[in-house]
């Protein structure tokens, strides 16, 4: 029984986190970017080279956790223009239903993951403990950067377009179909239902080639990982570090063609593809000049780009001290905020026990 002030399942509320990010102590002057909403990554100045950090967990999911913390991890190191080099463990196992092949089906999806992208594992801790019904896994990645090449949400510019790559939500669609796949099989054909859980690799929830390619293709001022309550929250984490206004087209934003079908197997509650976690889509911030040579250099990569919108001046706002920062949308040639989502549309879900039950 949830007392009246218990916190709904998914993110903090985006208030309290932020006063809670606000009261961390940060004194070193070595570090360069830490804490605060959109901002994924922790920078550390070196000297030569700077040092990136990232820490996630996989909360939503149980299948291939190991190789979903290691995509994840790597994907936000990705969008500060880092590469990805260490990454730490950190697995919590449910006491009564853990053996043998449990850890090493685990493991063995790190170890492969990483061994894709050239990822050293340094360390972590794994332990058995009591009142989990599921492992939960949590990766800290490390990457590093030359200086010059670093990337940040921060960094969003008037006037930028605002890029999407893939689909959305890409991951979204892969966890329930893996996870409910019974459910499902009323919605979707098995050869559907194989196809949404093969969302994982096809298109895939990596964006490490997504941001490579755009970063040499162009000048590219900002990118974010589109994760835990997908690309709505997405958008307004970018406009909040980068403190601008944003506005995109909804129709020109690529929704996977099984998502309804998806969407049918929890009526009546209806997810929506804006809010449900994402990753696999990337979002970049860059120079109007170069908005075409970057999508043509990612389509030529068999990697879909749509142009989804604009960086804008945020507003005067007259009630306040500082300018409005919004994301906004057209419809029917009316300009309306996008709702910033309370939570992970998969988190809402375990709020109304629909899934639970």
């Amino acid at each position: 029984m949830l007392s009246k002030n218990s916190l709904p399942v998914g993110k903090l509320p985006h208030n309290l986190l932020k006063t809670i990010l606000e009261r961390a102590p940060l004194e070193d002057p070595r570090v360069l970017l830490g804490p605060g909403i959109g901002l994924d990554c922790a920078v550390i100045d070196l000297g030569e080279r700077l040092l990136v950090v990232k820490s996630d967990p996989i909360t939503f999911a149980s299948d291939k956790i190991g190789w979903y913390a290691v995509q994840v991890n790597a994907n936000d190191i990705a969008t500060t223009g880092a590469t990805a080099r260490w990454f730490l463990v950190t697995l919590l196992l449910p006491e009564g239903t853990t053996d043998i092949d449990l850890v090493d089906n685990t493991m063995d999806q790190v170890y492969d993951a990483c061994t894709a992208l050239d990822i050293t594992v340094i360390g972590g801790h794994t332990e058995i403990t009591y009142n989990l019904d599921r492992p939960i896994l949590v990766g800290t990645m490390i990457g590093e950067v030359a200086p010059e090449r670093l990337i940040t949400p921060r960094g969003a510019q008037p006037g930028d377009r605002l890029l999407l790559t893939k689909l959305v939500p890409i991951e979204a669609t892969a966890i329930l179909a893996r996870e409910f796949s019974d459910r499902m099989l009323p919605h979707l054909t098995q050869e559907e239902l194989q196809q949404a859980q093969d969302y994982l690799e096809h298109p895939g929830i990596s964006v490490v080639r997504d941001a490579q390619i755009a970063i040499s293709a162009g000048r590219v001022h900002a990118m974010h990982d589109p994760t835990e309550g997908g690309l709505s929250a997405a958008l307004w984490e970018l406009a909040e570090a980068s403190q601008t206004s944003l506005c995109i087209n909804p129709d020109a934003v690529p929704v996977s063609a099984l998502w309804e079908r998806v969407n049918q197997a929890f009526a009546p509650q209806h997810l929506d593809p804006f809010a449900a976690i994402a990753s696999g889509a990337l979002l970049a911030s860059v120079h109007p000049d170069d908005a075409g040579s970057i999508c043509a250099a990612l389509e030529k990569e068999h990697i879909p780009c749509a142009d989804i919108g604009e960086v804008e001046e945020p507003r005067p706002d007259p009630a306040a001290r500082e300018p409005e920062i919004c994301v906004w949308q057209h419809i029917n040639k009316e300009r309306k905020q996008l709702p910033r989502p309370e939570r992970d549309e998969i988190a809402r879900l375990f709020e109304v026990n629909i899934i639970r039950n």
